[in-house]
């Protein structure tokens, strides 16, 4: 090992940037669709690797930049699926989108190795010491990464163990944090067999072995004992009627997408039994409601005798009302053609839903219409006749971990519309899926998710999938609700001084195992 670490280091100009980026090329095939867990070994130590060799810590930040600008522009590479909806005047921005968010999301991986460096130089911690700080550092960067510039943490590394429903459990102690830092840390710990005393190599390694198989048996235990209970009564139709996204706003196809959506809402049930509420995805109905006679009781006689419908659709302000505003919104119809609940996204899409800066940019918003969204007031709790309470989250609403649901008047469930058909067939849509079952687990609540071209889904409160309709598939699910946890998790109650806590015992336990050790070796 100590070999493949000299020959890391000998690496230099640009060499050393494309094996970084190439480092972290490999720790994007451990994230969902592809979850190649073993790949993260070979990265996450080579980073280590080479912070702890480098001279400086302007060289470790850049380090640390190729190694981020690798892993998101394989991780993010979806991106570029929706500047080709309208090739002719976005097609060429692709490569620059890609590029721009990998370059702008690296500088936290950046810093990561900056300030990772700064202490090893500072304090005299041993390997072990320095691979807990690199995992702490990383995931307080992310945690930064979730709150800079509106914040994106999409990727968080703790992502990776979505491929186990028992692993994922720890969420609901630490929030996918907590899981960040169990993979880089586990990732990493090899670093320390290329030092000379193997016998505390060989019990780092050991450790991470015991502390893996302790979060495994846990979540076994925990799922033993968790059931399948439902909510009495209430029996879910989610639509998914895959429109491409290059034919769902054109003007002499949008009465046909309704329409195709009223008919897969009134097919013949399932399960048999019928459906008592039907759910449609993000802007499913592609018309101002209050501004198309007859709309809202075409929607209303698709719902269930006592039921509801609920589905996305843009909102505008009213006629002569100024500054003119539209909402990307969630409409909730009963059968008499009454609007009985809205809710407007408030955490929008930059350049997707508005374009930052716009006095100053020379681009265009990549959804239809001029007019940039406005932000709604913020998340809420609704409570509508037949459904226990619930928050609604709006496309990449739900990817927010810890601001999914109100403190006060907690929700009951969370109900995610979305419409990922901006990504095609590409990871995006399976990332976006694997963020919805963490906020499941961190929160202890249900998640319902309806997407345009999939992936929708029934999640219990413990973020195993009970209904699910893949990727570029036409249909419905019928299913039952599942019902909350008995008790509210610790990180739905924490929420992120959890995050805080758990990055001040890992820079603790670095601290105070390297001491140990230095005393055994004395």
């Amino acid at each position: 090992m100590k070999a493949l670490k000299l020959r890391l280091l000998a690496v230099t100009g640009w060499r050393r940037g494309a094996a970084l980026a190439g480092l972290g090329i490999l720790a994007a095939l451990a994230l969902p669709p592809l979850y190649l867990l073993p790949l993260l070994i070979p990265a996450f130590t080579g980073l280590v690797w080479r912070v702890e060799g480098e001279k400086s810590a302007a060289q470790a930040f850049v380090s640390g930049w190729w190694f981020g600008f690798g892993l998101g522009a394989a991780g993010l590479s979806w991106i570029g699926f929706a500047f080709f909806v309208d090739a002719a005047r976005f097609g060429w921005l692709a490569p620059f989108a890609i590029g721009g968010m990998a370059a702008g999301l690296a500088i936290f991986s950046g810093l990561t190795a900056f300030f990772a460096w700064l202490v090893f130089s500072k304090r005299d911690l041993n390997s072990f010491g320095r691979v807990l700080v690199f995992a702490a550092l990383w995931v307080a960067m992310e945690w930064m990464r979730g709150w800079v510039l509106t914040g994106f943490p999409w990727n968080l590394m703790g992502t990776v163990w979505v491929v186990s429903d028992s692993m994922m459990q720890l969420a609901a102690i630490t929030g996918v944090y907590g899981l960040s830092l169990l993979s880089v840390a586990v990732a990493a710990m090899p670093a320390v067999l290329a030092e000379e005393n193997k016998r505390h190599s060989v019990i780092a390694i050991g450790l991470v072995l015991l502390v893996l198989a302790a979060v495994w048996g846990g979540g076994r235990i925990h799922l033993a004992g968790a059931g399948e209970k439902f909510v009495p009564g209430v029996r879910l139709r989610l639509v998914q009627p895959n429109i491409p996204q290059a034919l769902k706003w054109r003007p002499e196809l949008r009465r046909g997408h309704v329409e195709k959506q009223l008919k897969l809402s009134a097919a013949p049930p399932i399960s048999g039994l019928s459906p008592t509420h039907i759910i449609w995805p993000e802007t499913a109905v592609p018309f101002f409601l209050e501004r198309t006679p007859g709309l809202t009781q075409a929607l209303a006689a698709a719902v269930p005798p006592g039921g509801l419908i609920i589905f996305g659709a843009p909102r505008a302000s009213l006629p002569g009302k100024t500054p003119y505003r539209i909402w990307n919104s969630l409409y909730a119809v009963d059968a008499k053609a009454r609007v009985r609940a809205t809710y407007d996204k408030f955490h929008l899409v930059p350049f997707g839903e508005y374009v930052p800066l716009k006095d100053f940019l020379p681009v265009k918003k990549l959804t239809a219409g001029r007019t940039d969204f406005s932000p709604g007031p913020g998340l809420a709790t609704i409570s509508l006749d037949g459904l226990p309470r619930f928050s609604p989250l709006i496309c990449y609403e739900v990817i927010f971990p810890g601001r999914v649901a109100k403190k006060i008047n907690r929700p009951q469930w969370l109900l995610n519309l979305t419409n990922d058909a901006w990504f095609g067939r590409s990871s995006g849509p399976y990332q976006h899926f694997a963020a919805s079952r963490l906020r499941a687990v961190e929160e202890g609540l249900p998640l319902v998710r309806v997407a345009n071209t999939g992936i929708s889904g029934v999640i219990d409160a413990y973020g195993r999938v009970v209904r699910r309709l893949g990727l570029g598939q036409e249909g419905v699910i019928d299913s039952p609700l599942p019902v909350e946890r008995a008790s509210q998790t610790v990180f739905s109650l924490l929420g992120h001084w959890m995050t805080l806590l758990i990055l001040i015992m890992a820079l603790g336990a670095s601290i105070l195992l390297t001491d140990r050790i230095r005393s055994e070796e004395k």
